[in-house]
């Protein structure tokens, strides 16, 4: 069957076709439709985890005791992974066991940019590398055999233009899913230090023979004196660049980019050019065979961001010193107006951020944020660090201690339950003052709406049994929500912490349910003759569905507005009016 497919979903396909039994992710942009795509086979064990950590020792296990298994992360997620990676490249498996890690060079929607083939070096597991959505197809059936054979884990590392790039792919029917039982073996699984010992010697003996097989995953294209050595994406865009250089040159494309083989340097000749997306680990491989380079370590590419076609034929001219002016696009006549990224209309968070703004005002609070829809908190000068999951909790209770200043901490449930707790028993045990806020809107909604441990264990049973103050609120009960949340700030100026939990469902998953239920959402509209122009609105409360008029009136976006009324409630004036039965809608939103 040929079905027009995404990277992701052909790595779903791929691993459907292979048998797999468990599969396993915690969602993060670029990786999230994997599971996504898998999550529709119920014949399947398929899981969205609580964190990374939590998803790979599933899949992990499930290797163990022989199952075909995979687990799915972002780039960054594999740092979180990264205890039980090292271990598994020691016990080994006994069912194929891949994992997908999608990096995101440029950091399109990423807190930095990471290069996940290191963690193939560092622990000693091969790391396969497609250029496209047929190869990703294609490669995960060969990572699953591959692992099977060796009986070790095999990474397959995907890029954001590999992932999210659509390509036609032949994809086999489904294979019946390939379980396992588990055999006792106490020196393999039983990591203490002197089975590790002797499990070390034997993985690095294994590490030879890898590297050995790797040469299967070489192809060689084109004539000439000139090697350029390139892997993945990269491949593309070197195919492109040769195009427009109109040079001939012999193009060795590694299907697996860790390790590399000894019989590469024969291959080239002991001298090539090196064209690879993300850091240079394959140069750094290819060098310390003996191969003479030119890459990224003699800065011929950039070492930040994504490569293209451009950047990969000037790279090419320069290493081989040929004459080259890149093309340069025109510049449009008119700059288009920046257009920064703000909360969805109707957002619980916008109102939780308003809310949080009067309930602390006078105190200058530091904004302590996290990974999430809630990030755009920047935008409202409400974020004044964000730098990891867990940040909010973990940096905001260090700054409180060593400041001794009000500290906000605003994190989102699924963040709570990745990445939280551990820092929020160090902040009950120590009774830090934080105010802790977790905007739970019952999905992780920054990476597609896929379902939070909320729905089923609410943040409030964990704080309390922690002896952590807390309180509960609708944010789209304003006024209420202020004087509620006022109770907490006070306890935090005590000297101790409290935790507010701001309870409402992401407006977007709510519209789409209430558009199949056939109701009919409110809409607001501005009485011209009671606005004042004051700017709450627009210049507060920030609502995306709300402009400005010349003459300094708000104006409510028909197309815009969910009816959230959160603007009524600001309004001083009495000056949005609504159209429609709005308490039925929030009833239904509070369900979604």
């Amino acid at each position: 069957m040929r079905l027009l497919l995404l990277g992701n979903e052909a790595i779903a396909y791929g691993a459907l076709a292979s048998g797999l039994a468990v599969a396993t992710a915690y969602p993060g942009t670029p990786s999230t439709e994997i599971v996504e795509t898998l999550v529709e086979f119920r014949d399947r064990f398929v899981h969205w985890a609580s964190n990374e950590k939590s998803a790979f020792e599933l899949a992990y296990g499930a290797a163990v005791a022989g199952a075909r298994s995979l687990t799915a992360m972002k780039h960054v997620g594999l740092n979180v992974a990264a205890d039980p990676l090292h271990s598994a490249a020691y016990t080994g498996v006994e069912g194929g066991f891949v994992i997908v890690a999608a990096d995101d060079p440029w950091m399109h929607s990423s807190q930095n940019e990471q290069d996940t083939r290191w963690y193939g070096v560092q622990a000693y597991v091969p790391v396969l590398e497609p250029s496209d959505p047929l190869e990703a197809y294609k490669y995960v059936k060969l990572a699953f055999d591959l692992s099977e054979k060796l009986r070790h884990p095999v990474i397959l590392r995907s890029v954001t233009r590999v992932s999210h790039v659509r390509a036609p792919v032949e994809v086999e029917p489904p294979a019946p899913p390939k379980w396992g039982r588990f055999t006792r073996d106490v020196k393999r699984f039983n990591l203490v230090p002197a089975n590790a010992r002797e499990l070390r010697k034997a993985l690095v003996e294994k590490w030879e023979k890898i590297a050995e097989l790797s040469a299967d995953f070489i192809t060689v294209e084109g004539s000439g004196d000139v090697f350029i050595v390139t892997t993945g994406v990269a491949y593309n865009y070197v195919k492109e660049a040769l195009s427009r250089l109109r040079l001939d040159a012999t193009v060795v494309k590694l299907g697996m980019s860790v390790p590399v083989p000894r019989s590469l340097r024969n291959l080239v000749g002991g001298e090539a050019v090196v064209v690879e997306e993300g850091d240079p680990v394959v140069e750094v491989q290819l060098r310390s065979l003996g191969v003479a380079t030119r890459g990224k370590l003699d800065g011929y590419f950039p070492r930040y961001g994504e490569l293209d076609t451009g950047k990969t034929a000037l790279g090419l001219s320069k290493a081989l010193g040929l004459p080259y002016s890149p093309p340069q696009p025109p510049k449009p006549p008119i700059e288009p107006t920046p257009r920064p990224p703000s909360l969805c209309p109707g957002c619980p968070h916008m109102a939780t951020f308003y809310i949080l703004r009067l309930a602390t005002a006078g105190l200058s609070p530091v904004w302590s944020g996290d990974i999430g829809c809630y990030s755009l908190g920047i935008n409202l000068g409400q974020q004044d660090l964000i730098t990891h999951m867990g940040s909010s909790v973990g940096l905001g209770a260090g700054i409180a201690v060593a400041g001794k200043q009000f500290v906000v901490a605003t994190v989102g449930d699924s963040t709570f339950y990745h990445a939280v707790i551990p820092q929020l028993i160090d902040v009950a045990s120590k009774s830090i003052p934080l105010l802790i806020v977790v905007m739970d809107n019952a999905y992780t909604a920054m990476t597609g709406g896929q379902p939070s441990p909320s729905r089923a264990i609410p943040v409030e049973k964990i704080t309390e049994a922690l002896g952590l103050p807390t309180f509960v609120i609708d944010p789209v009960e304003v006024k209420k929500s202020v004087e509620v949340v006022k109770k907490a700030v006070e306890i935090v100026k005590s000297g101790r912490p409290a935790v507010v939990v701001s309870r409402r469902p992401c407006a977007l998953v709510a519209v789409r349910k209430a558009r199949r239920a056939g109701l009919q959402l409110p809409r607001y509209q501005v009485d011209p003759g009671r606005c004042t122009g004051c700017g709450l609105c627009y210049n507060l409360l920030r609502c995306s569905a709300i402009y400005r008029w010349p003459d300094g009136k708000a104006y409510v976006d028909p197309a815009l507005c969910v009816g959230c009324g959160v603007c009524a409630e600001v309004c001083p004036f009495n000056a949005f009016k609504p159209e429609g039965r709005r308490e039925a809608w929030l009833e239904l939103w509070q369900q979604a």
